[in-house]
């Protein structure tokens, strides 16, 4: 009897039992070991004690069809380019939004705009979100040109130490047009907390076909927090989905989110090795583990997924490796591999947020080594 390709791809991967039981058991021997707090800001987004997975993948047999052009976008002089984990496109294939933190990991003690639009040879055209943010995290587009941003925490007692005004950002997440003008924020700035009053550690916005906004909570591998809320297009709570866990349906750090052609919901299920996929009803329908330690995810027209790690390695999802996976998000089939920057480490680094132009361009927001990277076709 003929199977299908989803039923072939089930194969090749452990049972949601397994990986569950596999979790579980990782979660026990790193509590019993004694996990670390979150991490400071001057470190990257990395938690060293997220759960690992047994899964086993050699990509150096997948093809890689791009060529790395580093240091892509010029900004004004004076300026350097500090951590990228937000990028988007514009709804015209040829502009592409960057959300950067201020030449370093915040903009605690900077007033630099943070949101920005390229042309796609690099030209800096436009720059707004000065004095707003704490540490830009996540950023959609959507159809109509409005651009959504979260700002993925509150300021800790040092940095309100020194710079008190910054009690008044962060934990939020913020609507523009592409003119800059603030049209909605969710969350209360400053504020950590349950929704519709306040947000806690948003790590990425996305308005969904039916126009529901998500907002997906929860940065620390320790938890509690791992969930998605949702809002009306209008602002109202309609209220959250999934629990911190590593169970089908709950979260160890939705790190993005992204639709397919049919309106389900993929989540970069980060602190369980694994990419989460949920249909138009937020009902869990299947996981797979194939495309690494996920940072962010986007899928194009064609269903074409593109999906970012830049964690997996010895300590964390062994087996897997860095880089920017790209497959089928109708049945998970891998199709090609870029394989990640070099670095003095043993893994190499790769970025956290990626887009595509219309004419098939990849650009990456990177963290580790900053800026950003646009990859071609040979």
């Amino acid at each position: 009897m003929a199977r299908t390709k989803r039923e072939m791809a089930s194969t090749l991967w452990p049972t949601t039992a397994t990986r569950i039981a596999l979790l579980a058991f990782t979660l026990a021997a790193t509590s019993a070991c004694g996990a670390e707090t979150d991490t400071a800001d001057t470190s990257s987004d990395r938690q060293p004690d997220e759960a690992s997975s047994t899964t086993t993948l050699d990509p150096n047999n997948l093809p890689n069809p791009y060529q790395t052009h580093r240091d892509w976008g010029v900004l004004p002089e004076g300026r350097d380019w500090g951590r990228v984990s937000g990028v988007s496109i514009d709804p015209d294939g040829e502009h592409i939004w960057v959300f950067e933190r201020c030449g370093g990991d915040n903009c605690v003690t900077s007033d630099d705009p943070t949101v920005l639009r390229f042309a796609t040879d690099g030209t800096l055209v436009a720059a707004f979100g000065a004095d707003m943010f704490v540490r830009p995290h996540g950023m959609h587009v959507d159809e109509e040109g409005n651009v959504w941003v979260t700002d993925g925490r509150a300021a800790r007692e040092a940095e309100l130490q020194e710079a008190p005004d910054v009690a008044r950002k962060g934990n939020q997440v913020v609507k523009f047009n592409a003119q800059g003008e603030v049209l909605m924020v969710l969350g209360t700035p400053g504020t950590t907390g349950e929704p519709p009053a306040a947000l806690n550690q948003p790590n990425d916005v996305i308005v969904a076909p039916n126009g529901d906004i998500l907002v997906s909570e929860g940065h620390s591998a320790q938890g509690p927090h791992g969930r998605i809320s949702r809002f009306s297009s209008d602002g109202t709570f309609l209220g959250s989905f999934g629990e911190f866990g590593p169970g089908p349906g709950q979260f160890r750090i939705p790190h993005a989110m992204a639709f397919d052609s049919g309106g389900r919901l993929f989540v970069a299920d980060r602190g369980n090795n694994r990419i989460q996929i949920f249909d138009e009803h937020y009902e869990f329908v299947d996981e797979w583990p194939q495309f690494g330690r996920p940072n962010d995810v986007f899928i194009d027209s064609d269903d074409t997924m593109y999906v970012l790690d830049s964690e997996s390695g010895d300590e964390r999802n062994p087996g897997m490796k860095r880089g920017l996976y790209i497959g089928s998000a109708v049945d998970g089939t891998l199709q090609a591999y870029i394989p990640p920057h070099e670095t003095e480490g043993p893994h190499g680094t790769i970025g956290e947020g990626v887009t595509l132009d219309a004419a098939g361009n990849i650009f990456v927001g990177e963290v580790s080594v900053r800026g950003m990277t646009m990859f071609t076709r040979r």
